[in-house]
């Protein structure tokens, strides 16, 4: 489920990854629910068969030489979709645009060396886009959500000053040291060099960052997902060279990381219970300032959108944030 949409999803004897709409044309029966022989996609219903890149139908067996309908002139919905490291990412087009190709460039997580390990996370959450993206971006949530010996604890707050620069669509923290109070980028202090990180939000949804120390280094992808209008799903793909030779590091990182995201997932269904009542909420100042960058953004997205021209971007130029985590 996209927007949504349902998905079927697979991959073509080709290597080539495919997203269809998951209904028949015919009669509307979940598409998931017939077979793929690795070219063709069959509904279990009637047996039409069709191509999964393009969706066009195939074949249809109940047709006779007595009818004149070319079965290749029906289209079941398919959308464009490519894969990288490990995540398919289908491109939802407006309605009444067509046929489309990818509009965009499919994002790529970034990698500085040919030897590295990596890892996935995913996480469901019971709340829309919206309300995923700005926790995804919280610099203040840190020591209450995340309360644990290996990250930090309500203890280690102190005020942060962070500078923030505007990139296109999005905006970054500007390469610094990280966070002392963090254990995780404590252990980067053994290697005996500069620490440094920068962090990047780039509309629709996604959040870069990349840790360097030296020649040692670490990079994730984390993306929040519409997967209904009031259901999201965070995933999270990292890389690094960091403790590379370490046994066991990678289940070790998983399990880690697991617990980090699962917090957030704990405290997005304890905030979805509020949520229900329709509170009033609001947005106070630095801490919540990217927040506030991330609804000026997709605004103006929309907005141009609607009219042809170039969305106006809510930073003027490089600013310095004030907070306590």
């Amino acid at each position: 489920m996209l927007l949504d949409i349902p998905l079927v999803l697979g991959r073509r004897t080709d290597g080539q990854v495919f997203a269809m709409r998951d209904s028949c044309p015919h009669r509307g029966i979940p598409l998931s629910h017939g077979w793929f022989d690795g070219n063709r996609l069959t509904c279990r219903y009637h047996g039409w068969e069709f191509e999964p890149c393009s969706g066009q139908c195939a074949h249809i067996p109940s047709l006779t030489t007595h009818d004149r309908l070319d079965a290749t002139r029906i289209y079941a919905t398919a959308f464009p979709c490519e894969e990288r490291d490990g995540h398919a990412w289908v491109f939802i087009p407006s309605p009444g645009r067509g046929r489309v190709t990818l509009a965009a460039q499919v994002p790529e997580l970034a990698k500085f060396g040919s030897r590295y390990r990596t890892a996935h996370l995913s996480a469901d959450l019971p709340c829309n886009v919206d309300h995923g993206i700005i926790g995804l971006m919280d610099p203040a949530h840190g020591p209450f959500v995340h309360q644990a010996w290996w990250w930090r604890t309500r203890g280690s707050i102190r005020e942060k000053t962070k500078r923030f620069e505007p990139i296109p669509e999005g905006f970054r923290m500007s390469a610094h040291a990280p966070s002392a109070n963090s254990a995780p980028y404590k252990l980067l202090g053994v290697y005996g060099q500069p620490v440094e990180t920068t962090i990047d939000f780039v509309l629709p949804n996604r959040r870069t960052e990349t840790i360097r120390c030296g020649d040692k280094w670490f990079s994730s992808l984390t993306t929040v997902t519409p997967v209904t209008s009031f259901t999201c799903r965070i995933d999270v793909i990292a890389a690094w060279n960091v403790f590379y030779w370490l046994p066991l590091v990678t289940p070790i990182a998983k399990f880690f990381g697991a617990k980090f995201v699962r917090q957030d997932q704990v405290t997005m269904i304890q905030q979805a219970e509020g949520l229900r009542h329709n509170p009033s909420l609001m947005l106070i100042d630095d801490a919540d300032k990217p927040a506030k960058w991330y609804f000026a953004l997709k605004q103006a997205r929309l907005e141009a959108a609607a009219g042809g021209a170039p969305p106006p971007h809510p930073m003027d130029g490089p600013v310095e944030l004030h907070w306590r985590s």
